[in-house]
């Protein structure tokens, strides 16, 4: 900043002094001569009245020449001061007037004025280092302004991405569809990042990557690009590798289209990988206007991590839908075995019934013939009762609302139906079970309810759902019926299976199930499991 031969700002200069303060400092402008009269003026003055005196005792008797003379002095002193009074004017005034307006316009906030420098005299030093010094300030706050403005953008750039963050985050912990999830996700990209188009594309094991989600392009252009080999473009390559690819333009893409992938102009393709931990299982392209440079230094790790938050998405949504397939596995297996413990039980012996009523007839006896077709009449109805059962048990489904919905409806149900009163006390709070977790409990309750109306002749039942301080959730059905007697289980063959169905669901949550009745007592069912949502042996058998 400082010119060539010019004294500089790097230490104060000998036509100023500094004052320091306890708390402040000043600055005091003092010439190095005389203040009011410069030397040169001075010696003229002298030389003057020397003159003067010279003519006194030359002249004294001559009178005229005296008074011509005494006219010229005058005329002189006259002039000289004139010329004293310009060159104060020019060289002390003018510029302590020039500085003046310099601080009141430096105090308005105006960083660029400058003092007229004159051409001569004691200040010329000082006011070519105050402008010196108003240059420098006035850089030092246009750099402080840049940088200020630049940590600004920075800041509102992190805010974007922290917040993008924190949706996937939020969305991560909500079972939404995938889809949605995907078409959300992108819409927020795209802003983030000023994009046109973005895709989705995942991973599979026939070496093709398939759009899953896009945004910003032609259905057309979508039903060419649903299915990409792997080794045909840059996606495919990030696919298998990793890492963050950068493409400029897309006339590689366009190549392998019957049309162009986009209408405008695109200035560059970024892929980017979607992991979940050390696998690649698919990436998300962004079409740029511009340069991802322009976007900051810090692009690449938000994009990088946005693709890890994405692929977690993505896998606990595949995790959350094999679950939700085993479940269903699971209740089929349960259905299964109902159907073999009920009605297949009930077939057979029907099947050996006929077998003996076709003998009886072949030998024409009538009475044993009628017995037989009794009990044959006996086991049919038997199956009939057991086949409703069955559905009316594999009718009512698990609410979508959760597993305290769904019991209540169970519970309306079973009272509009039998008459009988139910009470529930509900003291589960924060529920967190897994799907199969729900379903096992619910379908012991089912069952539990079941031979209260068959059997009990109760007009009360209470319902109670605990949980001790060792962490342990217990589920109590009691009723005030007349008990199980020797003969509540005598009619048909079957009917406690459901007692031993409701301890295998017992096994399935590592709890334990004991019932307790007396006669004229009612029967109290207590089901105890631990708190722990998803034990190893539940995960083994794929629930």
């Amino acid at each position: 900043m400082n010119e060539p031969g010019k004294p500089g700002i790097s230490a104060p200069s000998p036509a100023y002094s500094v004052k320091r303060g306890s708390t402040r400092e000043s600055v005091r402008l003092l010439p190095r001569v005389g203040i009011m009269v410069p030397f040169t003026v001075l010696m003229t003055i002298i030389l003057l009245l020397l003159v003067i005196g010279l003519i006194e005792f030359e002249f004294l008797q001559n009178v005229a020449v005296r008074k011509t003379v005494y006219a010229v002095l005058g005329l002189s002193a006259i002039g000289t001061g004139l010329l004293v009074l310009n060159r104060l004017h020019n060289e002390f005034l003018s510029p302590l007037i020039a500085l003046r307006e310099w601080s009141q316009r430096i105090r308005a906030g105006d960083l660029n004025t400058q003092v007229p420098l004159p051409r001569r005299g004691e200040f010329v030093s000082l006011i070519r280092d105050i402008n010196s010094l108003t240059e420098e300030i006035n850089v030092l706050t246009g750099d402080m302004d840049a940088r200020v403005r630049g940590q600004t953008e920075h800041i509102a750039s992190k805010t974007r991405s922290l917040e993008l963050l924190y949706d996937i985050a939020s969305d991560l912990s909500t079972t939404r569809n995938l889809d949605e999830l995907l078409e959300q996700f992108l819409d927020s990209l795209m802003v983030l990042v000023d994009a046109q188009a973005a895709t989705v594309r995942m991973s599979s094991d026939d070496g093709n990557t398939y759009l899953v989600a896009s945004r910003g392009l032609e259905s057309s252009v979508v039903s060419e690009e649903k299915a990409v080999p792997m080794n045909r473009c840059l996606c495919g390559q990030i696919a298998r590798n990793g890492g963050i690819g950068i493409q400029k333009g897309i006339s590689d893409c366009n190549r392998h289209l019957s049309q162009p992938l986009l209408r405008a102009q695109c200035s560059e393709l970024i892929v980017v990988p979607l992991q979940y931990r050390d696998r690649i299982l698919g990436v998300y392209n962004l079409f740029l206007d511009r340069p991802s440079a322009e976007l900051g230094k810090d692009v690449r790790d938000l994009l990088n991590t946005i693709g890890r938050h994405l692929g977690l998405a993505v896998e606990k949504a595949r995790l959350d839908d094999n679950e939700r397939r085993l479940a269903i596995m699971e209740e089929r297996n349960m259905i299964g075995s109902e159907l073999h413990d009920s009605l297949a039980q009930s077939l057979v012996s029907m099947r050996l019934q006929i077998k003996m009523l076709g003998e009886i007839l072949h030998k024409k006896d009538v009475r044993s013939a009628q017995n037989e077709v009794r009990r044959l009449r006996a086991a049919v109805e038997e199956a009939h009762v057991s086949l409703r059962e069955l559905l009316s048990n594999f009718r009512s489904r698990m609410d979508e609302r959760g597993l305290i919905p769904s019991i209540e409806d169970i519970i309306q149900r079973f009272e509009e139906e039998t008459g009988i009163s139910v009470f529930l006390q509900n003291n589960w709070s924060g529920l967190n079970f897994s799907p199969v977790q729900e379903i096992q409990v619910f379908r012991i309750i089912q069952e539990a309810l079941a031979n209260i109306r068959k059997h009990s002749n109760a007009c009360n039942v209470r319902i109670l759902l605990d949980r001790s301080d060792d962490g342990h959730h217990s589920v109590l059905v009691e009723d005030d019926g007349h008990g199980i007697t020797e003969d509540s289980g005598s009619g048909y063959r079957g009917e406690n299976i459901g007692l031993s169905i409701m301890r295998e669901r017992a096994d399935r949550l590592h709890g334990t199930l004991n019932i307790e009745s007396e006669a004229g007592e009612g029967t109290r069912v207590l089901l105890e499991f631990p708190e722990e949502l998803n034990p190893p042996r539940l995960r083994a058998q794929g629930s």
